[in-house]
């Protein structure tokens, strides 16, 4: 067994189901899941005609967000088609993020060839999840400019054969339009590993004490970076709708 600090950048591999492979990330993303639909069916079956407080601010926050949506897109049947992945997307990263901090994830687990291989792991410390949702926003991104512009009109954003210069900056806009899986996925994956590399630091040195405030500070983090995530897709959204200048 090996002292210090350990830290595994690929998710560990728990076993195999039909040939494909069973990480502890993949079991944490459906501990996330069924934690969502349990929470939407028990809000959901609650509803009333006159709302109390939570189901009020509930529906002050929700309609906030429906506005600002509406506002960005400047059409409610954009807004109301987006709305419900935009705040899935929220939900699910933001819940992910939370969970890292519940009892358990990462320190329940099983010696394997004298590693430690814990059997949760915070979802968005692997690479392949948030590359996943980095590729669920690009395609609902590219198919969103192609019906609402038109194929002709929208791959013409890239490839102006009019000027010089409407080429070389379409050129550049493609290149920039492919690099967004990698922004959107390493972004997430940068900023929720670099954070548990930091608590697991600081529990190693100064444990009881620094691992507090640090923890206050990621939660914090979580929510931006979910945040962050599905305001940039809405606004690449709105920028593949927008016809070329």
């Amino acid at each position: 067994m090996n002292d210090g600090i350990h830290v595994a950048l690929a998710a560990e591999k728990l076993g195999t189901f039909l040939g494909v492979p069973i990480t502890n990330t993949l079991i944490t993303s459906w501990i996330v899941v069924a934690l969502l639909v349990v929470l939407a069916i028990y809000f959901g079956s609650r509803l009333k005609i006159i709302p109390g407080r939570v189901q009020t601010t509930l529906e002050l926050l929700f309609g906030f967000v429906y506005d600002y949506i509406t506002e960005t897109l400047e059409s409610r049947k954009l807004a109301q088609a987006f709305f419900p992945l935009l705040v899935t997307l929220f939900l699910f990263i933001l819940t992910a993020n939370l969970l890292e901090f519940t009892p358990g994830i990462g320190s329940v687990g099983f010696f394997h060839e004298e590693e430690f291989a814990p059997l949760f792991r915070s979802v968005n410390t692997d690479l392949n999840v948030t590359l996943a949702l980095a590729a669920i926003a690009f395609v609902v991104i590219e198919i969103t400019g192609v019906v609402v512009l038109g194929f002709k009109k929208y791959l013409g954003k890239f490839f102006n054969i009019h000027s010089g210069i409407g080429f070389v900056v379409g050129i550049i806009d493609l290149f920039s339009e492919l690099a967004r899986l990698i922004s959107f996925s390493f972004r997430l994956f940068g900023n929720i590993i670099a954070g548990e590399i930091l608590i697991l630091v600081a529990v190693y040195f100064v444990p009881y004490i620094a691992p507090v405030p640090l923890m206050a500070f990621e939660v914090f983090v979580g929510f931006i970076q979910a945040a962050i995530f599905s305001v940039l897709t809405l606004f690449f959204i709105k920028l593949a709708i927008a016809e070329a200048h």
